[in-house]
């Protein structure tokens, strides 16, 4: 069998490895830039090394030293998301198993796409600037040269010189400070990350922030304006952490902090170690705070522990996730309730495949990503084609606490390492070798290299959901005449969970006529709902509906945040009711520069808005 090969790399993993970062950056507001200098152990694998390669993006390299002697580089042309190749040629010849610490000094670039530097104007706090950085999937090599590759995992250690009335906290422990001796208008933050992790979880964050203890091993950062909200919000971090111990294994990371970031952050949450970053639309009275927390921390063992190979077996790091998710809801709240959120990803999925279109190969849950970028094709279909399947084999094998064993073991064993999808299969048939008649029956091929929906639909339970299924019929069935008999009474008795659903239940189908979606604000008064989940849903049902007033409101929403989750489908949505395109598309372009570069780049597909002119 061929080896295993990172498209999204020009790095090799079978010549040599980053054992170890040790990182020096000096963080500059007034040029939106990091200057930094990154000294890289690295262990060679092969006899006759003398040619080490990088990834790097838009990075202006200075210097290079091998082992303390000057050593030549030449930075390769940009191609496209994967940046540039820095080859650098070592004075001398290594063999396998010696070690070698190149070091670069370099200068990050104001547009680099792993950094988000925010005006004053763009915080809670209006009066000091915030960078955020945001590496997953391949946005390191814009903060620093390294090997950008999920494969290669090391420890790091890191001094950040920032402003002095600002804070610097990274995805490591924090390790003290003390006044930069160069600049006495400065301070420098040390932290150390003793597990040997990933490039894409490296994450550094410097901003007025202040922090609450929410726990024996946790706390909560964010802007002040924030910071106590959060405290209160954040409040069962530790019994979600024991649970997920309970289910896992120890959490080998030391701290557990939470960071909530200012509202531009793209993604619910980011599992970066010691320090989860969380959006903003959490604390707006939003019931899936829990799911987004229990998704994060379930990354401390899958994902960050045992980490997918490269991209292409990004399922490994997300299905399992979200497995892991699912049966902490059920150890907190019920198995009813992992069937309810099972039975809701599901939903979510068709709507992914819906999107991208079911023979997209992009669905399969292993893709090829040769030539193609991973943000592209970021969706639900890992995570959600994942779980599917991973329950789809719980209910072959013999239930939640038999298949939860195989989790357990597989994260042990594996822990501390990459893997791909092979490599986990073959351990799934090792462990239930008493059960190969029932593994090999399995259609491994349908649902890995298959594009569209699994080739099998779980029964999930519908005790929690048929509440929601009955008042969504409801809708979809009446009349203008019959109007008059939906009340307020209809959702007293739901939960914000179950109103997610029902919503997600219409969405699916055609639109409802104006007459309904203006009986139901009438009656639900959906339209005050600070719920973002909620919000979202009901704002895209009004706008598939074509209702005129909802277009101001969804196109508020999807610029006064920035999570994917909710920015791209509102813009899309608007764009697709044909009298207010040009008005999404004008929206879009006034907003562009204070968006984050990821979600910047996909709504400009979207509304096929060409990056380089604006046009």
């Amino acid at each position: 069998m061929a080896p295993v090969t990172d498209p999204c790399s020009f790095s090799s993993f079978s010549k040599c490895l980053t054992r170890h970062l040790n990182l020096i950056l000096r963080v500059d507001f007034d040029s939106r830039t990091i200057r930094g200098k990154v000294a890289l152990t690295v262990e060679v694998l092969e006899d006759k090394f003398s040619v080490l390669t990088l990834d790097t993006k838009d990075l202006k390299i200075f210097k290079v030293s091998a082992n303390g002697q000057a050593a030549k580089f030449e930075l390769g042309a940009q191609q496209g998301y994967k940046g540039s190749p820095l080859e650098i040629t070592l004075p001398f010849e290594l063999s396998r198993g010696q070690n070698v610490i190149v070091e670069v000094e370099y200068e990050t670039s104001p547009s680099a796409s792993a950094l988000q530097w925010l005006s004053p104007a763009q915080t809670a706090g209006k009066k000091h600037p915030y960078l955020f950085s945001q590496c997953q999937a391949t946005h390191c090599r814009t903060m620093l040269p390294c090997q950008d590759m999920p494969s290669v995992k090391h420890t790091y250690y890191a001094k950040v010189s920032v402003p002095k009335e600002l804070i610097a906290v990274m995805s490591a422990v924090r390790d003290g400070q003390e006044p930069d001796p160069s600049d006495s208008s400065r301070v420098i933050y040390r932290f150390r990350q003793p597990v040997p992790m990933t490039s894409y979880l490296i994450a550094l964050v410097v901003g007025a922030l202040e922090s609450r203890e929410i726990g024996p091993r946790s706390r909560v950062w964010s802007e002040k304006e924030y910071v106590d909200q959060a405290a209160f919000e954040f409040s069962e971090t530790e019994t979600m952490l024991k649970t997920a111990e309970s289910l896992s294994g120890p959490y080998v990371w030391g701290q557990y902090d939470l960071l909530v970031l200012p509202p531009s952050f793209p993604y619910g949450g980011m599992e970066n170690p010691c320090l989860t970053f969380a959006t903003p639309t959490l604390l707006a009275g939003d019931r899936s705070l829990s799911n987004v927390i229990a998704h994060e921390i379930s990354h401390s063992w899958t994902g960050n522990l045992v980490t997918n190979k490269t991209w292409e077996h990004f399922w490994l790091n997300e299905g399992h996730t979200v497995y892991l998710e699912r049966m902490i809801g059920r150890a907190l709240e019920g198995e009813q309730f992992r069937q309810f959120k099972a039975r809701g990803g599901w939903k979510e999925l068709q709507e992914a495949v819906h999107q991208f279109g079911e023979n997209n190969v992009l669905t399969n849950l292993v893709p090829s990503l040769k030539d193609v970028d991973p943000d592209d094709c970021f969706s639900c279909v890992p995570y959600e084609k994942g779980f599917a399947l991973l329950y789809y084999l719980e209910e072959l094998l013999g239930g939640p606490e038999v298949f939860m064993g195989f989790v357990k073991s597989y994260t042990q064993l594996f822990a501390y390492r990459s893997v791909t999808t092979k490599e986990w299969k073959d351990y799934l048939f090792t462990y239930f070798k008493d059960k190969l008649d029932i593994l090999n029956k399995v259609d491994w091929n349908g649902w890995m290299y298959t594009p569209g929906m699994p080739p099998v639909k779980p029964q999930y339970d519908t005790t929690l959901a048929d509440a929601c299924i009955a008042l969504a019929q409801r809708w979809q069935n009446a009349k203008d005449a019959d109007l008059s008999g939906f009340s307020e009474a209809d959702i007293k008795q739901l939960s914000s969970h179950q109103l997610i659903e029902f919503l997600a239940l219409l969405l699916l189908e055609d639109p409802l006529p104006q007459s309904h979606v203006k009986r139901m604000q009438e009656v639900y008064n959906f339209n005050s709902v600070k719920n973002s989940e909620i919000r979202c849903r009901w704002l895209r049902l009004c706008v598939k509906a074509k209702w005129e007033e909802a277009v101001p409101l969804a196109l508020k929403m999807a610029t006064e945040q920035g999570r994917l989750k909710f920015t791209r489908p509102l813009f899309r949505d608007v764009y697709n009711f044909d009298k207010f395109r040009d008005v999404a598309v004008k929206l879009f372009k006034e907003h562009r520069d204070a968006m984050h570069p990821v979600t910047a780049t996909l709504v400009s597909k979207d509304l096929k808005v060409d990056q380089r002119t604006g046009f």
